[in-house]
């Protein structure tokens, strides 16, 4: 009795992945767009934007790693490395 549910399950799964692939376009999957210009001018501005707030981000970073950086290890284990 088992047996024949679970074959009913699976071949009503398979159905329906059958129906969602015969039907086209799948419900899960979002059209691909883009967030950039369609005019080419635009679209390098907006990429130049982008590098230039990309490269502060960077100075920034680059700013706290030259000073001294403390590491502090919290979690060693008890045998040191150790066989």
């Amino acid at each position: 009795m088992n047996t024949n549910r679970l074959l009913a399950a699976v071949l009503v799964l398979q159905v329906v992945t059958l129906a969602g692939q015969w039907g086209g376009k799948p419900s899960l999957v979002s059209d691909a767009r883009a967030d950039l210009p369609p005019n080419p001018a635009e679209r390098q501005l907006a990429q130049t934007e982008e590098l230039k707030q990309i490269n502060s981000k960077l100075d920034r970073l680059i700013s706290v790693l030259s000073g001294k950086v403390q590491v502090e290890v919290t979690n060693f284990p008890k045998d040191n490395g150790k066989k």
